[in-house]
């Protein structure tokens, strides 16, 4: 027999309802509605239109003037073959008390399906729900910043509440979060300190230069929270995100004291050059064949060739195909595209059951044996030819290969570490070049004031430009400092922080232990509180003796002041930001020596953003490079 469901206590149509609950209803021949309920009766069915009923769109008799004893089914628990929401009605010729209530309530708690677990799972996940929501409405910051952790301090810590469950995730996973997160605590006037949550991740952001220094300086916030990506690839083991500690400190020792100390990069400094000749002769060759030329594409091969000479002391012909050089670009490609890849599932780790669009998990096991291997094979090498002895040309596998007993790492260890390097020193370098020559085809008359400051310095002749020089040219370090003020290439500081003990701030508020902190550096160097005019591109900003009181030639972008900090600051600061920095400005000279930069017709120069793992032109650069008189 079918289950009948209908609503209980439903309105009376005529004479008598029935009490139920779901599928079974409350009439018994021990406990009558009425004194004066006749022997004899017949039970009929409506729907909700008044109309017999007995399914939908039909109508039936289920007794028709039987007495108690001959109908045992309308006792408790009783069901019925109804499909619809009907009204039950006892059609009586003599009028009666309605004052039903008071028997049929029992009949619902004696029933048998009073507990039935589905009604109870039901019942429990819409209550939970309904606080779920209740308890968001009043949370500012999102379901993560319940029971109140926003306001340990004196200072509440003021946030949107985003959506329940899910926070501000959507609105961050889309777009430019830089930008998101600069909008919306400008509308709340968070600029200090921002909470909010991605899913179950609780989150800060500071937009203000004295409390991002308080945040990046502090012992406290030494750690950094690990991604999928990066646990999967290696990462959490490398210099990056290890965990502060007796072994991050031996990597950031060995790395500060060989790979990025001032006499190794300057013993690397021919290298360099070399490696910028080799792009500009491509440069000059796409030039000469399309009339233009996509400058990314032969930075990102320099910056790559570079930083391979650098720590593994190997060198490619990148104009050249060969299976070594193709797996080379394809594992770093496939790196960059998982470590930037948004993942919702670090957020909420349930999702990667049943949603993993990207293929994260699996395409992180596919590369790292490619890694391995690669890495393996150019270790071999240099344990085939080591001599023990170090000198300042010496690259960075020989250094790990000679650490004494006691600081000697795992093989996997080296692995990661030296897998880091790649990405550490290719990508950003590459960026930033392309960013700060788009701003000097865009505006010329700053291309012609640094060209002639470079006629001045260095002469006219074919002279390649050192690191010496670029430390004689004030212009050109104004203009790459304007670029990492209106571009910097990790607009968020690439990697958040993770606050290891409740920190109290300077402004009465208290960030709690484990809450991911991000610095939004794009939005501090957007801010016309800290900078004038920030949205023009103007290096004189950066002179002495320019009318402007924004900075100085002596502004130091590499976290002693956070009006401008694009490596970082404090202990995670970025370690080869000395190495980086000299290789753009001898890049940036040579480019700007040798050619006049001008837009291109068919592709206009477009400075759209694209966050992956750094922020980069949406649409590659595109300029035509017109040789300069005199030079070839």
């Amino acid at each position: 027999m079918s289950i009948a469901r209908a609503r209980v206590g439903t309105h009376v149509r005529r004479g008598l309802v029935v009490w139920g609950e779901r599928t079974r209803f409350g009439l018994t021949p021990n406990m009558p509605f009425h004194p004066g309920l006749p022997p004899q009766y017949t039970l009929r069915l409506y729907d909700s239109r008044g109309k017999r009923a007995c399914g939908i769109g039909s109508w039936c008799e289920l007794g028709i003037r039987h007495s108690w004893a001959q109908m045992p089914d309308l006792a408790i628990g009783a069901t019925f073959g109804l499909l619809s929401e009907v009204k039950f009605t006892v059609d009586m010729d003599q009028s009666f008390d309605t004052n039903w209530l008071l028997f049929a309530f029992p009949a619902v708690l004696k029933t048998q399906h009073a507990f039935d677990p589905m009604l109870l799972i039901a019942i429990l996940v819409a209550f939970s729900t309904s606080a779920v929501i209740l308890s968001w409405a009043f949370i500012p910051g999102g379901l993560a910043w319940k029971n109140g952790l926003n306001k340990r301090g004196a200072v509440p810590i003021p946030g949107p509440r985003g959506l329940p469950f899910f926070g501000s995730l959507f609105g961050l996973s889309y777009g430019l979060p830089h930008r998101s997160l600069a909008r919306m605590a400008s509308r709340r006037a968070a600029t200090q300190l921002m909470a909010f949550s991605l899913g179950s991740t609780r989150a800060v952001v500071a937009s203000d230069p004295r409390i991002a220094h308080e945040i990046l300086t502090s012992p406290h916030f030494a750690n950094r929270p690990l991604k999928q990506s990066v646990k999967s690839l290696m990462f959490g083991r490398a210099i990056g995100f290890a965990p502060d500690g007796a072994y991050w400190q031996l990597l950031r020792r060995i790395a500060s004291a060989h790979l990025f100390r001032p006499k190794h990069i300057a013993a690397h400094e021919a290298r360099r050059q070399v490696d910028c000749g080799f792009m500009i002769e491509a440069m000059e060759t796409e030039q000469f064949l399309n009339g233009a030329v996509v400058l990314r594409k032969h930075l990102q091969n320099a910056a790559l060739n570079n930083i391979m000479g650098t720590v593994f002391g190997k060198r490619y012909d990148m104009s050249a195909s060969s299976d070594e050089v193709d797996e080379l670009r394809d594992i770093v490609k496939e790196g960059f595209e998982l470590l930037g890849a948004f993942n919702c599932s670090d957020y909420l780790p349930w999702l990667s059951y049943v949603y993993d669009p990207f293929r994260i998990d699996v395409r992180c096991s596919a590369l790292v044996p490619r890694v391995r291997k690669f890495v393996m094979k150019i270790i071999e090498d240099h344990r085939e030819r080591q001599s023990g002895n170090l000198s300042h040309g010496s690259d960075f596998v020989d250094v790990l290969l000679s650490l004494s007993s006691g600081e000697e790492l795992s093989e996997d260890d080296t692995i990661a570490i030296l897998w880091e390097m790649i990405f550490r020193g290719t990508d950003t370098v590459a960026l930033l070049t392309e960013w700060t020559m788009a701003e000097l085809v865009l505006n010329p008359n700053a291309q012609t004031k640094l060209q002639s400051e470079l006629d001045l310095v260095l002469g006219v002749g074919d002279k390649s430009v050192n690191d010496a020089d670029v430390a004689r040219l004030p212009y050109l370090q104004a203009v790459v400092k304007e670029t990492l003020r209106v571009h910097p290439p990790g607009p968020l500081l690439s990697w958040a922080r993770l606050s290891t003990s409740d920190v109290h701030l300077s402004n009465g508020m208290v960030v709690p232990a484990g809450t991911t902190t991000m610095v939004n550096m794009w939005a501090i160097t957007h801010d016309p509180n800290v900078w004038k005019d920030p949205l023009a591109f103007r290096p004189e900003r950066f002179l002495d003796g320019a009318g402007s009181d924004d900075g100085s030639i002596n502004f130091d972008v590499r976290g002693v002041d956070l009006r401008l900090a694009p490596f970082g600051a404090g202990r995670r600061s970025c370690p080869g930001k000395n190495l980086g920095l000299a290789t753009v400005g001898l890049w940036v000279a040579e480019l700007v020596r040798r050619f006049n930069w001008v837009p291109h017709e068919s592709h206009p120069v477009d400075l759209t953003e694209l966050l992956k793992l750094s922020c980069e032109m949406k649409k590659p650069l595109c300029a035509v490079a017109v040789p300069r008189g005199g030079r070839h």
